[in-house]
């Protein structure tokens, strides 16, 4: 059965009190009735309400100051001001100071039911809201090594500006939360933080992702759509693997970044944005200028701050206090599961870390997750990399496939898939050559972190 929500009424006139809060109780709320001011503004500090239905003119405290420390503890908590003929005036002004609706008496009970199904959804939307954008933007980073300090100082030094950011660093380590750790610390923080993964779009569709596209313009466009930059248009667009991009793609982002301009897909009309530029890349772009595969002005234009996160086998000091940072509230690590999780390289940085701790948290028994848990999910790796080779030829020690015999087909899959970007060096364009896939194919694949292997084992 769901916990009824919590009304907190009050209402210094006797007859009206028990009328609504007779009304109140018939709406499903339990309700907590106060007969003045101050005795609502003392409950606001004792307890948790949903929802705060007040009269306006009450003795010792009135309902501004209801609707105040109603606010103050909670901005998002609906009040309802209820005012007599003739003060309709002061409640227009307490709207202003945060008030969510006003009902003049004597109430109607189908009025007072609107409001409050009217205040509820504003509150349930506004919390969607910002839990999406928190989705979208990314949470609070952890930071407790000397190396991600002094990245979190380069970012507070540089996010004001407009200058153009590249992160450089091993497929999860966190290039993703850094770029959205620039957005949140800029003058831009209100606007839109866009991205694009470069690597997963196939090139035929990239430039309409990033420009747009202008009805007609091909097959399947039945209407004109913009394209990331224009999203992004007063906010920041974050381009992951952007060294996975075509020679042609290069030099159309070139020229959107150097004259802040752009044609859609099939359009003649040039598009001029406000946008700025973070860029993440897990390959050497310095190498791949040298052998004719990026654009050396391009880079130029890329990396005016460079930003290099380490991978987590250099931070081993956060490993730990990332780790409980990912377990669910209410579980928490044994002696022996923390040693554990110290003594693995973790290949697959931040990403993998988070994976395995989500995944025992679910599976561990108590709310304890201990050493044999975490070593039972690390040990198939460690094993399969002693008797899966790229090739796929049998090694000197035996079958090869011995020790995938009896496993889940999706956990095999997953494995070979992790392993073989490892063995890339987090290329994933080389990565699904050598899988014999597509791009987008794999991306799909690593977004799924082994829940199917663990759901067919449970």
């Amino acid at each position: 059965m769901s916990r009824r929500e919590l009304v907190l009424l009050a209402d210094d006139e006797t007859l009206s009190r028990e009328f609504l809060q007779e009304a109140l109780q018939s709406f499903g709320f339990e309700v907590h009735a106060v007969a003045d001011g101050a005795a609502a503004i003392a409950a606001l500090a004792q307890r948790s309400f949903d929802v705060v239905v007040t009269d306006l003119k009450m003795p010792r405290a009135d309902g501004m100051a209801v609707l105040a420390a109603a606010k103050q503890a909670d901005a998002d908590r609906p009040v309802v001001l209820v005012t007599a003929h003739g003060t309709m005036g002061a409640a227009v002004a307490a709207m202003r100071q945060g008030a969510d609706d006003i009902l003049e008496k004597p109430i109607v009970l189908d009025e007072l039911e609107l409001a409050l199904t009217r205040v509820r959804d504003r509150r349930r939307i506004l919390r969607e809201n910002r839990f999406l954008r928190a989705e979208s933007i990314g949470g609070e980073m952890v930071i407790a090594s000397p190396a991600m300090r002094a990245v979190v100082d380069l970012v507070q030094r540089v996010a004001k500006s407009k200058a153009t950011v590249l992160v450089r660093g091993e497929s999860g380590t966190g290039k993703e939360c850094v770029a959205a750790m620039v957005h949140k610390s800029s003058d831009r923080a209100h606007a839109p933080f866009v991205k694009l993964n470069c690597a997963a779009i196939p090139e035929a569709l990239l430039e309409s992702e990033l420009f747009g596209h202008e009805a007609g313009s091909f097959t399947g466009a039945g209407k004109r759509r913009e394209g990331r930059f224009e999203l992004a248009d007063g906010g920041t667009l974050f381009l992951d693997e952007v060294g996975e991009m075509s020679p042609a793609m290069q030099s159309k982002l070139l020229r959107v970044l150097q004259e802040g301009e752009f044609e859609r897909v099939g359009g003649s009309d040039t598009v001029q944005v406000d946008v700025r530029i973070v860029a993440a890349t897990n390959r050497d772009l310095q190498a791949e200028v040298t052998a004719g595969r990026f654009r050396a002005d391009l880079l130029y234009r890329l990396d005016v701050v460079p930003l290099y996160l380490p991978p987590l086998r250099e931070r081993p000091e956060e490993i730990l206090p990332l780790a409980r940072h990912f377990l669910r509230p209410g579980v928490a690590l044994d002696a022996s599961a923390e040693g554990e999780l110290c003594a693995w390289p973790w290949p697959g940085n931040v990403r993998e870390l988070q994976n395995l701790l989500q995944r025992v948290g679910l599976l561990c028994d108590g709310g304890v997750v201990d050493g044999a848990l975490v070593a039972r999910w690390l040990q198939p790796a460690t094993a399969a990399a002693k008797t899966v080779v790229l090739t796929g030829a049998p090694t000197a020690a035996g079958d090869p496939y011995e020790t995938l015999i009896g496993r889940p087909l999706a956990e095999v899959e997953l494995e070979l898939v992790q392993r073989t970007l490892a063995r890339c060096g987090g290329n994933r364009t080389r990565t699904a050559e050598l899988l014999g896939i597509g791009v987008r194919t794999l991306y799909n694949k690593l977004l799924e972190p082994a829940g199917a292997g663990t759901a067919a084992r449970t």
